[in-house]
Formats: C-alpha cells, sequence, structure tokens
C-alpha cells in the first residue's frame, strides 16, 4: 500500500524523483538508478519557487514521515527495485536506503544528519528488534562511506556528544565506525578525543583501539597515542589484552621499536593472568569435584586463550616487521640480572624461533645460551613457564624441541642441563605425541656418537624413567632399539642403557614387561658370544638386570626373610649362576664380572637375600684357598728360578701363624697351566673389592673380619733380583714385571678397602702401604726398561683386552696410545711421579734426575694397567705423622714407631687426585664423530669408579680436602724459602738433594693444578653451586683472615686471590710458575671486578718471564716444553696488561735488540728468558696479540669528535709502528717458522686494517693529514718487507711459506684500491700514481724471471722514461704500497704495481 504522505512536500518530490514510500513492512521502492534520484530531487527544490525554503519544508516532511517506526525502519532499509514497465535496465539490482540516498545530497545533508541524531535516543536502549535489526548501529551505518560531508568537524563534534551520553553497545559502534565515517582532515582531532577518553572508560578500549589502527594519524601523534595506550596496559582486561598488543606492536616505527617493546615487556606481567585461575582449579579439584569445577576449568581456559591471542599478536608482528623482532631479540638480551626475566621472555623467544628465517633462529639459540651461561634464565623460569603455559606452548613444540636440541649439543656445558630440563618439562606437560617426540630426539642423541650428549641423553631417559615410569613405558621399544647399536657405547654408557631398560621391564611396578622376553634373549646372547666384547657387555647387561629384578622393595608375602617373590628371587639367583658359566672359562670375563657385582653392591640397595647370595658366589674358600696360613715348598717351573720370600708384612712376628698371599705360586701356576680352568691372579683384587664391599654392606662399614688382609704378607722372591735385569732371559723379566703389576694392584685395591678406617693402626698400615707401592712403582720402571715390548696384565676389565698392549719392541719413547701407550724404553723419565703431559717435569730436568736415580721408564704410559683408586683414598692426605708403641716381651712399650706420609706418596695422591678432577671437572670440547665408526676410549679406562658421582660430588670432595691442599702448599712453599736462602737464590748448589727437589717440585706443581681443576669448573657458574664456590674462597681467604662465613664474594675472591698470590716467591720453575699465574687468573675470573686483578696478574707474570730459570743442575732451562709453558705464560702477561701495544713494543724495541747484541748462547738483560732458542715463541706471541689487538680498536665513525679521533689515529699509529719492527725482525731472523708466523699474521694484521682502520683515515684524512701521512708511511716500509718475503718463498719453493702467498697478495691489492678510494673520497684523486716495483728477496737482491730477464732493456727505457724516481725521498712520499696482480698465472714473479701519493699534490687541497 502506497504511504498517505505522498501528498506532503515531501512525498511529491520523492515521487516525482522516482522514489515510492511504502507503508508497513513493505520496502520502499525505487524505480530510477540512486544518481538519477538524487540529481531530479536536488534540480526539483532547487527550482522550486519557494527555494530554499521549500528545503526546510522537505525536512519536515521527513520528520513527520518517520515518526511512525516501521516507516523509519523502512526508510532505513534498502529500496527494492521497481520494474513495473518490464525494464530492468534502467535500475541497478542494489539500491542503498532512502535516508543514505537523502544524505548523499548536498544541500539535505545537514539537516538529514540532525535528525538521525535527533531520531536515535529514542533507540538507544531498545537493542535489537525481533528480526535482530539494531535500529541505532543501522542509523550510524547511513553515515558511512559517504561521498561527501559537508561538515565534518560539526559531524565529529555531535558524534563524540552522542558517544559521551549513548549506552556502551552504542558508543563502540559510534567509536568503531568513525574512521569510515569522517575525513581525514578529523582524524587528529577525533584521535585526540578517543585518547582523553580512553583514559577515562577501558571499557572502550578495544573499539577504540580499532579506531585507532585505521585512522590516518601522524607519527608523532601516533606515539603521543602509545604512550597513553601503554599507560592504560595494568588496567586493561585480560580479554582485551591481546587488541592493546597488537596495537603497541603495529604502531612502532624502526626508530623508537626497541624502547616500546622494552616498555611493553616491561608491563605485560602474564604471570598475574595465568596463575591464579590456575591454582583456583587446582585447589576446587582437590576439595571438591563438583559444579565449580568446571567454571574453574573454564577461566583458566579462557585465561589461557586470552595469553595464546597475545601471543599470536606477537607473533604476527615479528613476523611481518623485522624491526619488530629484532627489538625483542634486544630487548630480551639488554635484561642483565635473573630476577628480571619474565615469562614473557621465554614465550617470545620460542615465537622468534618458531616465525623467522634461519639467521634469526640463531640469534635466538645465542641469546639463550648467553643467557644461560650468565645464569640469568635458570631452570625455575622454566618451570613457571611450563607449569602455567603448556597449552599455550603446545603449539610451540617444535621450536622447543628444536632449541632444546641445540642446547643439549652445546660443546659448553653451563647450558646442557637447561636443554635436559626443556626436555623433561615437555615429556611432562605435553601430550603423548610431544613425549614420544622427546624420547626419539634423546634416542637421537644417544646414536650422536659424542661422549657428552651421549651422557646427558641417558641420564634423562633415567630420570624420565624414575618420574613417569608409566608413560615411558609406552615408548620403552623406542629406547630398546639403541641395543643394536652398543658397539660404540662406551662401558659407563651401556651400564646406564641396561639400568634404563631393565628399571622399565623389571621394575617394582613392571610397567615395561613387555620387553622383558627382549631383555632376556639381548643379555643371554651376548653371554654367549666367543667375541670378549659382546660377552662384556652381556655381563654388565645381566648384573644391571640383576639389579633392577634384587632390589629391595616393600615386603610381600611369598618371599623368603627378604622383599622378593619368590619367583624374582630364584630368577635372580638362575641368572647369576648363569653369568658366573658363562664368564669361568676366561679369567677377564670372570674379573669382570666381580667388578660389575662390587659396583653394583656399591650403587644400588638390594635385598638382603641377593647380598647373601652375592657375598657367596665369589666363595670365600676359593679366596682363601689362595692365601695359605704357612708358607708352602715353592714349585716352580725351571724357567723361573726365582727363590721365594715373604715381604711387606705389617703384622706382628707373632701373627706369622696368619694368612699369606702366595702371589708367586699363583702367577707360576697360571702361566704353566695357562688355559686350563684355575683362579687367576687377574681375578685376585676383583675378588677381594667385591668381598670387602659385602662386608661392609653387611657390618655398616667395619672390616674387622677381613682386617687382616690388611697387613698380611704377600710371598714374592727377593727384588734384589731386578738389580740383575739385564742378565735375565725375556720370559724372566717378563713373570718378574707380572709379579710386580699383581703386588701394586693388590695393595692398591687394599689402600681402597682400608683408607676410611679410623683406627691408629690401620691408618699406618695404609700408609705404609702407599710407600710400598710408590717403592715398587721405582722397581717397575726400571724392570721395565729391561723388557721392551712387555704387554702387561689387565686391571680395568669393561674395556678391549688388545687396546693398550704395549707392542713395541723399540727403544722410542713412550707415546699416548689407546688405553696404555707403546712399550717405553731405556734412558726415559726415571721417576713415576712424572706427570701426563702438563705435569712433566721438564727434559732438562728430568735428565738431571735420571744421573741420581735408575734408568727407567715413565708408568705414565701404564696407568690402564693399574687398579683404580676410589676418591676415598684422597683422604689419606689429611693424615699427619701416625705413630705407634711397639712392645717388648714383656709387654712394656719400649720402641715408638713413626710413619707419615713422604715426597713420593705425597705426590703418588696428588696425581692420582689431579687426574681425577681432570675428568670430572675439566669439560672437553665435544667431538663429533661417526657413530659407526669406532673411537678411542683410551680417556675413560681408570675412571669406572669415578663415574658414579656426579661433578658436584668431585666439587664437595674437594671443599673437605682443601685445608689439607692448602697445608701442604704452604708446607713446599715453607720448603723453597728456606732453601733458596741457603743456596744463594739459587737451587743448583751443591748438596742438593736432586731426588727430593724433584718430588716437591712436582708436589707444589700439582697442587696448583689441584686447585687451578677445582676453581675451572664450570659449575660454578651456575646458581645452585654458588654455595659451594663460596664455601671453597671461605677456606683459602680463611688461611688469610679470619671470619670467611661473614664476608662477601667479592670479599673472599680478594682475600683468596692474596693467599694465593704469597706463593709467588718461591716457585722453583716456570712450570709452576705458569700453574700459579693460571689458577691467579681463573680465581679472579670468579668475581664481578676482574679488572682489578688484571694489573696483579700482569705485573706477576712479567716478573717470571724477567726472571732467569734453571735446573738443579745449573743449566738454563730449555726444550720443547719449556717453550710451551713460555708461551702460555707470555700470553697470559699480554692478555692482562692494561697496555698490549706498548707491552709489545717494550718487548720488540728493548728486549730484542738486547738479545741481538749479546754473545750467541746469552739472553736478553731485561728479558732473560728470551733467548735465541725462545725467539720464535716470544715471535709468535707477540704477533698473534698485536693481530687481536687491532681487531678490537673501535671502527671510526664520521660523528667521533676530534679528540676521539685523535686517539684512535695515536692507537693505530702505534700499531703500525710494532708491526714495523716485528716484520723487520725477519731479516736477522730468517728461519722458516719465523717467516711463517709474519706470513700468517701479516695478512691477518693487513685485513684488520683494512677492514677498521681504512674507515678512520677516510674522514680523518684532511684534519689530521700529518697523522694519516705517518701511518701510511711507517706501513709502507712493512709491506714492502712482505713483498720481499713472498718472493723469498717462492724462492725457496717452500710449500709451507708459499701457501700464505696468494691470501697475502690479495691483501696487497685490496689495500691499493681502498687507498685510492679513500683519496678520491677526499678529492686528492690526481694524488694517486703507478709505477713499476721489481721483485726481491729478503736481501733486497732483484729475482730475475726468464721474462724479466727478456725484458730488461724495455723495462730500464720505461724506468728512465718515468716520471717517478727510483728511490723516493721522504718528503717526497706519503706511501710506498705494493700491489699484487693475479694475471700472472704464465709467471708468478711478475713485476708488481706500487703507488705513491706525494705530499706536494695532497698539500693543495
Amino acid at each position: 500500500q502506497e504511504d498517505t504522505s505522498i501528498d506532503s512536500v515531501f512525498g511529491q518530490f520523492l515521487h516525482e524523483a522516482g522514489v515510492v514510500l511504502r507503508q508497513g513492512s513493505t520496502s520502499n521502492e525505487i524505480a530510477v538508478d540512486q544518481v538519477v534520484f538524487q540529481k531530479r530531487l536536488q534540480q526539483r527544490l532547487k527550482k522550486s519557487p519557494r527555494y530554499p525554503g521549500i528545503v526546510q519544508e522537505f525536512i519536515t516532511g521527513l520528520e513527520s514521515h518517520i515518526e511512525d517506526p516501521e516507516r523509519f525502519r523502512n526508510c532505513l532499509l534498502p529500496c527494492v527495485p521497481r520494474l513495473a514497465d518490464g525494464d530492468s535496465s534502467s535500475v541497478s539490482s542494489f539500491q542503498e536506503s532512502l535516508l543514505r540516498m537523502l544524505l548523499g545530497i548536498e544541500m539535505l545533508q545537514v539537516l538529514v544528519i540532525n535528525t538521525l541524531f535527533e531520531k536515535l535516543p529514542e533507540f538507544m536502549f531498545d537493542g535489537a528488534g525481533q528480526d535482530g535489526l539494531n535500529i541505532p548501529r543501522v542509523i550510524v551505518n547511513q553515515l558511512k562511506w559517504l561521498d561527501r560531508i559537508i561538515d565534518s568537524k560539526e559531524l565529529a563534534g555531535k558524534l563524540m556528544q552522542l558517544v559521551s551520553v549513548a549506552s556502551v553497545e552504542i558508543q563502540r559502534d559510534i567509536i568503531t565506525s568513525l574512521p569510515e565515517i569522517l575525513e581525514d582532515s578529523q582524524h587528529s582531532d577525533i584521535a585526540r578525543e578517543l585518547n582523553s577518553l580512553l583514559q577515562e572508560n577501558t571499557q572502550l578500549t578495544v573499539p577504540i583501539l580499532d579506531a585507532f589502527s585505521s585512522l590516518n594519524l601522524s607519527s608523532t601523534l601516533l606515539a603521543e597515542v602509545r604512550v597513553s595506550v601503554m599507560a592504560t596496559l595494568s588496567a586493561v582486561h585480560l580479554e582485551d589484552l591481546p587488541v592493546v598488543v597488537k596495537f603497541i606492536l603495529h604502531s612502532i616505527s624502526s626508530s623508537d621499536a626497541l624502547e616500546v617493546v622494552c616498555d611493553l615487556r616491561k608491563k605485560l606481567e602474564l604471570e598475574l593472568c595465568v596463575l591464579p585461575p590456575v591454582l583456583q582449579a587446582s585447589q576446587s579439584r582437590m576439595k571438591n569435584k563438583g559444579t565449580t569445577e568446571s567454571s574453574n576449568t573454564s577461566a583458566s581456559s579462557s585465561s589461557q586463550d586470552s595469553v595464546a591471542l597475545v601471543l599470536d599478536g606477537i607473533k604476527s608482528a615479528v613476523r611481518f616487521q623485522k624491526t619488530t623482532s629484532e627489538a625483542w631479540l634486544k630487548a630480551i638480551e639488554n635484561v642483565d640480572t635473573a630476577e628480571d626475566h619474565k615469562v614473557i621472555d621465554l614465550l617470545v623467544l620460542f615465537i622468534l624461533h618458531s616465525t623467522n628465517a634461519n639467521h634469526s633462529r640463531r640469534g635466538v639459540e645465542r641469546v639463550l645460551k648467553v643467557k644461560v651461561r650468565a645464569g640469568q634464565i635458570q631452570e625455575a623460569l622454566l618451570q613457571k613457564t611450563f607449569r602455567g603455559y603448556a597449552q599455550v606452548m603446545r603449539g610451540y613444540f617444535p621450536s622447543i624441541l628444536a632449541l632444546a636440541q641445540s642446547l643439549l649439543r652445546s660443546p659448553d656445558p653451563c647450558v646442557v642441563p637447561i636443554g635436559g630440563h626443556m626436555y623433561r618439562l615437555s615429556f611432562t606437560a605435553f601430550d603423548s605425541y610431544c613425549q614420544q617426540e622427546v624420547v626419539g630426539s634423546l634416542v637421537t642423541h644417544v646414536c650422536s656418537g659424542v661422549g657428552g650428549e651421549v651422557d646427558v641423553a641417558l641420564e634423562l631417559l633415567c630420570g624420565l624413567v624414575t618420574e613417569k615410569p608409566s608413560e615411558m613405558a609406552l615408548y620403552a621399544v623406542f629406547v630398546k632399539g639403541i641395543l643394536d647399536y652398543m658397539d660404540n657405547l662406551t662401558p659407563q654408557q651401556i651400564r646406564r642403557l641396561f639400568h634404563l631398560l631393565s628399571g622399565l621391564a623389571f621394575g617394582q611396578q613392571q610397567q615395561g614387561t613387555h620387553i622383558q622376553d627382549d631383555m632376556h634373549i639381548v643379555v643371554r646372547k651376548q653371554l654367549s658370544s666367543t667375541v670378549p666384547k659382546y660377552k662384556r657387555i652381556g655381563i654388565i647387561g645381566a648384573v644391571m638386570v640383576v639389579g633392577s629384578m634384587g632390589a629391595c622393595r616393600p615386603k610381600v608375602e611369598d618371599s623368603q626373610g627378604g622383599t622378593l617373590p619368590k619367583e624374582t628371587f630364584r630368577q635372580v639367583t638362575a641368572l647369576l649362576e648363569l653369568v658366573r658359566s658363562c664368564s669361568e672359562s676366561s679369567p677377564e670375563a670372570a674379573a669382570l664380572y666381580y667388578d660389575e657385582l662390587a659396583n653394583l653392591v656399591l650403587t644400588c640397595t638390594l635385598d638382603p637375600l641377593v647380598q647373601v647370595c652375592l657375598s657367596h658366589k665369589p666363595s670365600r674358600h676359593t679366596l682363601y684357598n689362595n692365601l695359605p696360613s704357612a708358607l708352602p715348598p715353592l714349585v716352580c717351573p725351571r724357567s723361573f728360578p726365582f727363590p721365594a720370600c715373604m715381604m711387606y708384612n705389617l703384622d706382628d712376628e707373632e701373627s706369622q701363624g696368619g694368612i699369606a698371599i702366595n702371589l708367586l705360586q699363583l702367577l707360576s701356576d697360571d702361566l704353566q697351566h695357562k688355559g686350563e680352568l684355575r683362579v687367576s691372579p687377574l681375578c685376585l683384587s676383583p675378588f677381594f673389592r667385591l668381598l670387602r664391599l659385602c662386608e661392609e654392606q653387611q657390618h655398616q662399614g667395619d672390616l674387622e673380619e677381613i682386617d687382616a688382609l690388611l697387613g698380611c704378607p704377600l710371598i714374592l722372591t727377593d727384588m734384589d733380583v731386578v738389580e740383575k735385569s739385564e742378565s735375565l732371559s725375556k720370559p724372566e723379566r717378563e713373570f718378574l714385571c707380572g709379579l710386580l703389576f699383581h703386588t701394586i694392584n693388590w695393595f692398591r685395591e687394599v689402600v681402597n678397602a682400608f683408607c676410611s678406617q679410623k683406627d691408629p693402626e690401620m691408618k699406618m698400615k695404609v700408609v705404609t702401604r702407599l710407600q710400598n707401592i710408590t717403592y715398587l712403582q721405582t722397581l717397575l720402571e726400571r724392570t721395565l726398561a729391561a723388557t721392551p715390548g712387555y704387554a702387561p696384565p689387565l686391571a680395568n676389565f669393561d674395556g678391549e683386552s688388545t687396546e693398550g698392549v704395549p707392542l713395541s719392541s723399540s727403544s722410542a719413547a713412550p707415546k699416548k696410545g689407546k688405553k696404555g701407550k707403546k712399550a717405553p724404553a731405556k734412558n726415559s723419565s726415571a721417576d713415576s711421579s712424572q706427570l701426563e703431559e702438563g705435569t712433566e717435569a721438564e727434559e732438562t730436568q728430568q735428565e738431571k734426575v735420571q744421573e741420581a736415580t735408575r734408568p727407567g721408564v715413565s708408568l705414565v704410559s701404564y696407568r690402564p694397567f693399574f687398579r683404580e683408586l676410589d676418591m676415598e683414598v684422597l683422604s689419606v692426605l689429611q693424615c699427619g705423622l701416625l705413630s705407634r708403641s711397639l712392645l717388648d716381651s714383656e709387654l712394656h712399650s719400649k720402641v715408638r714407631e713413626e710413619v707419615q706420609l713422604g715426597p713420593a706418596e705425597l705426590v703418588f695422591l696428588l696425581e692420582d687426585m689431579w687426574r681425577k678432577l681432570e675428568f670430572s671437572l675439566t669439560a672437553a670440547p665435544a667431538k663429533r664423530v661417526p657413530f659407526f665408526k669406532v673411537g678411542h676410549t683410551h680417556t675413560l679406562v681408570g675412571f669406572s669408579h669415578l663415574q658414579q658421582k656426579s661433578p658436584k660430588d668431585i666439587a664437595a670432595c674437594c671443599v673437605q680436602l682443601l685445608p689439607t691442599l692448602c697445608t701442604h702448599l704452604e708446607n713446599c712453599h715453607n720448603h723453597f724459602q728456606t732453601l733458596l736462602p741457603e743456596n744463594q737464590g739459587v737451587v743448583d748448589a751443591s748438596g742438593l738433594d736432586v731426588r727430593e727437589h724433584q718430588l716437591l717440585s712436582s708436589a707444589y706443581q700439582l697442587l696448583l693444578q689441584v686447585l687451578h681443576t677445582t676453581f675451572s669448573w664450570s659449575g660454578f657458574s651456575q646458581p645452585e653451586h654458588r654455595g659451594l664456590l663460596k664455601k671453597i674462597l671461605g677456606v683459602l681467604a680463611g688461611r688469610l683472615k679470619e671470619g670467611g662465613p661473614e664476608l662477601t664474594m667479592d670479599q673472599l675472591i680478594k682475600h683468596s686471590f692474596e693467599y694465593l698470590l704469597n706463593f709467588h716467591s718461591t716457585v722453583p720453575s716456570l712450570s709452576i710458575a705458569l700453574c700459579l699465574s693460571q689458577l691467579l687468573s681463573t680465581v679472579a675470573n670468579r668475581g664481578g671486578h676482574q679488572a682489578t686483578y688484571r694489573e696483579q696478574t700482569a705485573t706477576l707474570a712479567r716478573r717470571f718471564l724477567c726472571q732467569e730459570w734453571r735446573t738443579t743442575s745449573g743449566d738454563r732451562e730449555k726444550g720443547p716444553k719449556h717453550n710451551e709453558t713460555l708461551q702460555t705464560l707470555l700470553s697470559i702477561y699480554l692478555e692482562h696488561t692494561d697496555d698490549v701495544l706498548k707491552a709489545v713494543e717494550e718487548i720488540a724495541g728493548e728486549g730484542i735488540p738486547e738479545l741481538l747484541n749479546s754473545a750467541k748462547g746469552a739472553s736478553s738483560r731485561t728479558w732473560p728468558t728470551l733467548n735465541r732458542l725462545t725467539f720464535l715463541v716470544f715471535y709468535k706471541g707477540m704477533m698473534g696479540v698485536l693481530e687481536k689487538a687491532v681487531r678490537k680498536i673501535p671502527p671510526g665513525r664520521n660523528s667521533d669528535s676530534t679528540e676521539v679521533t685523535s686517539e684512535k689515529l695515536l692507537t693505530w699509529n702505534l700499531a703500525v709502528r710494532d708491526f714495523h719492527i716485528l716484520v723487520n725482525l725477519v731479516k736477522v731472523f730468517d728461519n722458516r717458522p719465523v717467516l711463517n708466523v709474519c706470513l700468517k699474521y701479516g695478512r691477518l694484521f693487513l685485513e684488520s686494517f683494512l677492514k677498521l682502520g681504512m674507515p678512520l683515515l677516510d674522514f680523518s684524512f684532511k684534519k689530521h693529514k700529518e697523522d694519516v701521512q705517518s701511518l701510511l708511511k711507517t706501513f709502507q716500509l712493512s709491506t714492502r718487507q712482505l713483498h720481499h718475503m713472498c718472493g723469498h718463498s717462492k724462492i725457496r719453493q717452500d710449500t709451507i711459506l708459499t701457501n700464505h702467498v696468494p691470501a697475502l697478495k690479495k691483501s696487497l691489492e685490496q689495500f691499493v684500491y681502498r687507498v685510492k678510494a679513500m683519496l678520491t673520497l677526499n678529492h686528492c684523486q690526481e694524488a694517486f700514481w703507478l709505477g713499476n716495483l721489481k721483485n726481491r728477496d729478503l736481501k733486497g737482491e732483484e729475482i730475475l724471471t726468464q721474462r724479466s730477464q727478456g725484458s730488461d732493456e724495455e723495462e730500464e727505457e720505461e724506468e728512465a722514461g718515468s716520471p717517478l724516481p727510483q728511490e723516493q725521498s721522504e718528503d717526497e712520499v706519503l706511501a710506498i704500497i705494493d700491489f699484487y696482480s693475479y694475471c700472472i698465472e704464465l709467471n708468478y714473479f711478475s713485476n708488481y704495481i706500487y703507488l705513491c701519493v706525494s705530499i706536494k699534490e695532497v698539500s693543495m687541497f
């Protein structure tokens, strides 16, 4: 039905223009296109005689028409095309609403807008109608995207007025529509008003920010708005937080990205968003599982969703804006304390790693490793992140896994634990898919072939089995797959693997029963193998299975006095019997079996019945049958005519009716009946170790039942036969060597057993046994020297029996082999205390010691053939003077026997301690080897027991022993302090006990090395071990000043440094001086103010370098070892000195000229350690540190002040001058090693100059012309000499030298063009000109090649006609720089081009 209002002006005009108004729910109709309608209506109004009054009448008609809600609704909805005449082409399918078309007419727009705004309050609180139409929203939509707004400013004002009074829902609609309503000219004004509104009403945060993101704002205004938004961040509702974060991150520019991100990171407290709901939910689940659980869970889920949306906003920002990505990384990097790091830091690192390219991923890995290494990102933060944000982090699991892999593979031991924590927490927090990936990744680590990586991965798997046995049981098949790749695992790793699998298969909860059969099959298969390697694996695996099956557990009904079920106990005994029967045919296998059982008893809590079973398996009668009560008649093969002799009895003579170890008979029978099933002497020590440990377990450490074995004698032969070893046959000498090896190993195991006993008499016997060992080792050295090629009996049975056997029969010096070394020969080191590599005394000193002792070999080569000493043995170091009273026949105290550690025993224990610390606390760089390539495990031999302890346990043991070590250190100091004044400050006086001096020197050095290795432990950098470090420093500081616990860390380091510094006056050799310098440097590095100690360390190192070092014979120290020590000490001095360039100039400018002017064998007066034999050491050290120093010079910038530029130029002048001095020294010292060093570091210096020095010259050339001129002038002399060295290298056809030439020539060529570029930049290109430079050798003589000889005359003519003089005077030449052309492959020695820059030409600019 047509509307009756058509009779009004409003209706008539509309009808004439083409719109028909309808009543009710029928839409208005339009017969023409809306553009035609608007044009017709506008013309009709303008042509009306009553214009402009007719306009108001039209609006009045509109107002009266829309008073009816249905009509108003029709006017707001689109018009329907009217096709009465069947013409479909005149009207488009979609038409705007009537009101929107009226808004498009300029003369009506303002009046229609006013009408709409007056009408809107009527519907403000109605909400959506039955048809879902929200009238206020539709009214606002009419104003969007108008072609033109007559009065945009007034419209904006009205809209904001409306916002101030409207409901929240309408406010949001209006605000979000503002960018689509207003013109760009009003954006700034409306933004300011919205900014003010944002401060007042946080409910409108989201619509306001949406509007901001669509407004066209200036950068200044945007920054102002962002600051306001940032200020409201802490008050924003959680569900609005993602929008706020997204706006902030998408509104930053490259200039302020870092500042904004730092501010955002500081105010973004995700911890407050997630934790309370999570805790609420967990508490509600604990209290009642009613309806509140679902509500709390939903609250927690919604908070997790909000955090996920925040992270998505960050993710989108860093993905599409590189500056934002870099800003986040820098913001996290700038946090310098662990307390300041937040959960958002870790989450952002995961985001950056998951979204960006490879270089950014490397950046994330670098930052994470730096933070972990500095102790700023710790396990607590990881736990908080995984605990509260597991749902959010699940989406970043691939990045978490990749970062964990990277950390675990790092050669830096400080960052490895965090990688392990990431694996463990990922397994705990995520779903089964992630758990499977974690286990798969850890198995991959185990198969990586990197020792440290394998160990950590196995430990993590074992930890997961302990923490989550039921979950890990699902993936037991994955772990079982490692069994196929055991060939290249070390024995300790095999133990861990079987411990892991047997824990899954046979543990108390029996989760992994599905792999029990596979485990039994593998163990039986390995045990039945005839290959010793696989039999060893079978023995280790079987014993670990016994440990899991026989572990003590809650008591059950069908057990027999123990805690195990009958069937389980039967399986344990059957498996033990199987191993025994499979190993009895091989002494090595049997010995390994008993060693593994002993290890099991030591590390596991076994069922009492299993303990009893173990203690009787190596049946006591078997052991005691070999310990006869009386000396039997000796029956030896004729080939070994050694008289029997009872030796080393420590018990009273009345106890001769006791036992004795008939080792001579045992060894004779073993050799005579080789291959028969007999008790081998190899099993003697393992038997005893197992027996002792079973006794300790069953009697709470009391060894009274077997204490007779400590002092009982051994039946050996008279050791005078060692003196005649040269006259014995080879089998006789080998028999004697074997006897000594077995005796020493028996005593070592006895010391292991009784070292912890508190009884003074037993302590005396232990010390005496140590004296026996050191004496027997000197005998063994001499015997081995006479027996080249001897293969000692094994003492450690968990490695290849063929490894380490010395096969060489030559008299070559021993070299480090797999487990042992090649056969040492005569005329090698004479003392058993000689230390491996870093601890060996200098060669010249060894020669002098050999003059005072018998010829022998170093036992360093044979260490794998001695039984391992336990850590507990080191407690013997704490023994002082031990004494006991000897009774006469009438029981009166007549004689008092005293025993104490002598120098030899002290060195023996310290050497063992140092080797243990080196193994446990020193992290060797990870070397990746192919998994299928068999690696050498010689470094692991002899440390099987030690590997059961963690590095923290070893460090804690050092803390306990440290007071004793300090006492021994002070005793050594006092000894040498007394010795030096007596001998007028020298150590080569007549009457000096060379043997004692050498032993005490070794003890002094070992004590310092033990301290150095302890302080070097990387674990001290981790926060959880800071307390341990403080204890160690407290011990050292307490020797100097009381009140250790009250001191701060810096004070402790200060007093410890002062205490150790006091020892500098008594060091007897250069190697000990180096140890002290390294120790002081390490201690200083543990503090936060390292610079305060650098000067003292440098002064001390300089003092040692300026001291003359002589051996006990009075000769100057020399040799390769001395040179290596000197090089390290020199590097310490040059690295710690304040002015490296000055130090280099001092040595090169004063010390070396003194050396050149001295006699042939003399040394420099100022630097006595500098002589012709050590010149290369000093030269290489100075060249290396000079090249490092110039790399640290800051690059020049155009913005630098004149003073800064002058200072940098001065530094470069000093560096170039030092370089010139060093390069010119090759004229005097022209041997190949010196030339090689000069060519290598000369190129590196030149490259650094091109990269860092030339940019400085670019912009300082005009202002500092004289300085630049001087620098290039000096540098030209060096490059000329380098050119001569290249020619010399080619003439000599020395490939070692010529390898450096092409790269050096390339750098010289680059230098020429770089100077030309500098002159062009400063408008002095006319000063650049080229000429020909002939090839010359080191002496300056011209090198004539075939080509140059054929063209001599032509070249002479060119030179004569050239305007360049042959030799330029100093005031005419700024720089002459060698230039090498690569276009000379046919003739290497073609002419070189050089450049000259004339001062006269430069000065005019």
